[in-house]
């Protein structure tokens, strides 16, 4: 199922299966560019676009509140059905203890996992993130404190780190990459 939503003037989609927000699909990008992806962890299953339902597992109201402005924090009611390896659900899991405000670099997140060498895996791994924002991939900056790759842009990155007043890293990270 899915639901289209209106996040600080911008258009975001917010996809769910039974178990719980499976992806959040950013202003940049579309419905239909997921569906390679879709076809492939869903193969046959046909989206219904469901407000309600989606609505129920809190994300909305979190989205919301986020984009408002409110300090909120990761929130593990909020059921999620994550599709990814083991190694990218360690990332994933490691994304939501980083506090709202914060940062931490690739590094830090590939030693806080327990593999301080796999530094470009935990890049790869933050860029397949499929619920950015809740999972805060925004605020996994480079070991320089400059902005490094994300699938919404580097203007979206620094929004992200604007609302939560994150100051002290700079522009100059490499646009090219959209992880």
């Amino acid at each position: 199922m899915w639901t289209p939503l209106e996040l600080d003037g911008l258009p975001w989609i917010v996809l769910a299966t039974e178990k719980g927000v499976s992806r959040i699909i950013m202003p940049n990008e579309t419905l239909q560019d997921w569906g390679g992806w879709i076809a492939r962890v869903a193969p046959g299953v046909e989206l219904i676009e469901d407000e309600q339902t989606i609505n129920h597992t809190g994300i909305t109201e979190w989205l919301t509140s986020y984009f408002a402005g409110e300090k909120v924090a990761f929130k593990a009611d909020i059921p999620l059905d994550l599709i990814g390896t083991a190694f990218q659900q360690q990332v994933w899991t490691e994304l939501g203890r980083v506090p709202y405000g914060e940062t931490r670099t690739y590094g830090d997140v590939a030693s806080a996992i327990g593999r301080p060498s796999a530094v470009r895996a935990v890049g790869a791994a933050n860029g397949a993130n499929p619920i950015p924002i809740l999972l805060p991939c925004h605020r996994i900056i480079g070991a320089n404190r400059k902005l490094t790759g994300f699938r919404g842009g580097l203007d979206m990155k620094r929004r992200l780190l604007d609302i939560e007043q994150i100051e002290g890293v700079s522009d100059g990270g490499h646009a090219r990459f959209r992880f």
